[in-house]
């Protein structure tokens, strides 16, 4: 393992921001995520090869290039277009065919272009907070997994049936604030994690890094995870119960059966589908809201960045519900006047904070108006308020209490002495 760089890079971006700060107008920041990629392709020397790729960026940008202690690009310059955005993605994948968040459907989730001086002083700020922190990130060397192969997928498939789904099924919570330190839970998130999912096959294939045969396989998990609801242990279930979904699995005969024979009357499910899904298929999406719509459910789109939420049509979309991803840059955007419309246009009470890692994140939805919030510091907060009632608190920590809260069933879930505690909804 190698330490983690020093932070002069930082110091010395601080220092050329000072220089420009009285005129830094036309100046603008190319600011790549590496620190977002997978740690295999994180290594020192990947990052040495990257960093050569943006030679022809910054030279024809005439800018200044610096790499951040936690492996960060950034592209310091005068009349960067958007286009750059592009170009950095398409040179990563030169390199990285295979990790997912180069493919997804939102390139500026990756990189993005903040503007002077209208973002200057929020990304200022974040560089400031990166120098004060302790180092972080460190780069390990990992195992190289091999991506699923076409004709290894069917074998994977028929592999789902001798898996319990209902067992590495989880839930999570989304609270809405309701006064000062009071909440509710708005809905329980029911989900496979995909690294729960890998333990049960060879651990050398990433399944995750053939996008289309991915979803050729979830769309076959989708259908075991709604029948794996029949066998939870669970008895006091959220009124709001939502699910990540293929847009498809909403035609399937297992969703018709889960929501007829599972849901009680009074009780909605809220179908969670990716941007991604969206836009590879908009009359499926239209057709399945309008479904959804009749049978009295709702539809919310998933893994949405900011600065995605700004180039959508949103009015033309309509979701029910929308979850908008936390990134600790937002810390400083606080008058963003575009991103308070289209939160406006959703309806504040439809959007979804998630990915919440601190009450840093709870603060900026606020001012925001968005009062619903999920994330680990949500689930901390969660588990920390039910702890405080339950009377066998003593017999187990906080960590053991919120992995047994969100499983369905099973061994670990079966330790716990007090089930209408750990079934316990604010």
């Amino acid at each position: 393992m190698a330490k983690a760089q020093t932070k002069a890079s930082e110091r010395y971006l601080l220092e050329t921001l000072d220089r420009i700060a009285k005129n830094s107008f036309g100046y603008s920041v190319l600011y790549v995520n590496i620190s977002k990629l997978k740690p295999k392709n994180r290594h020192p020397e990947f990052i040495k090869i990257f960093a050569r790729m943006f030679d022809s960026i910054v030279g024809s940008a005439r800018g200044m290039f610096f790499i951040l202690s936690n492996g960060d690009f950034v592209i310091l310059a005068k009349d960067l277009s958007t286009s750059l955005v592009d170009e950095a993605i398409d040179k990563l994948r030169q390199g990285l065919s295979a990790d997912p968040v180069i493919h997804s459907n939102d390139s500026r989730e990756f990189a993005a272009i903040y503007d002077f001086p209208a973002q200057f002083q929020m990304f200022y700020n974040y560089i400031e907070q990166m120098i004060d922190r302790p180092d972080g990130e460190t780069y390990e060397s990992m195992e190289i997994k091999r991506p699923v192969e076409a004709g290894e997928i069917e074998d994977i498939i028929l592999r789902l049936d001798a898996i319990d789904v209902a067992e590495i099924v989880k839930r999570q919570s989304v609270l809405r604030i309701k006064g000062a330190g009071k909440f509710e839970v708005l809905l329980q998130e029911f989900f496979v994690a995909v690294k729960d999912l890998s333990l049960e096959f060879d651990p050398s294939l990433d399944l995750v890094a053939n996008r289309w045969l991915f979803m050729y396989l979830s769309q076959t998990l989708d259908k075991k995870t709604l029948a794996a609801f029949f066998s939870a242990d669970l008895k006091n279930w959220a009124k709001q119960i939502s699910l990540n979904l293929n847009l498809s699995s909403v035609f399937s005969r297992e969703f018709v059966d889960f929501a007829k024979k599972f849901l009680k009357p009074e009780q909605k499910v809220i179908v969670e589908v990716k941007l991604m899904d969206v836009f590879n298929n908009l009359p499926l999406y239209f057709e399945a809201k309008d479904i959804l719509h009749r049978g009295g459910h709702k539809l919310l789109i998933d893994e949405v960045s900011p600065s995605a939420l700004k180039m959508l049509n949103i009015k033309r979309l309509a979701p029910d519900m929308l979850k908008l991803f936390w990134e600790p840059l937002l810390e400083y955007d606080l008058q963003n006047d575009d991103l308070k419309k289209e939160i406006g246009d959703i309806g504040r009470e439809n959007v979804i904070l998630a990915k919440c890692s601190d009450e840093k994140a709870l603060k900026w939805g606020v001012s925001y108006g968005i009062t619903a919030f999920q994330g680990p510091f949500v689930d901390n907060l969660e588990v920390a308020m039910i702890r405080a009632k339950c009377p066998a608190a003593r017999k187990c920590t906080a960590q053991e209490c919120l992995k047994r809260r969100r499983l369905l069933l099973g061994s670990a879930r079966d330790m716990c002495t007090d089930k209408e505690m750990l079934e316990f909804l604010l």
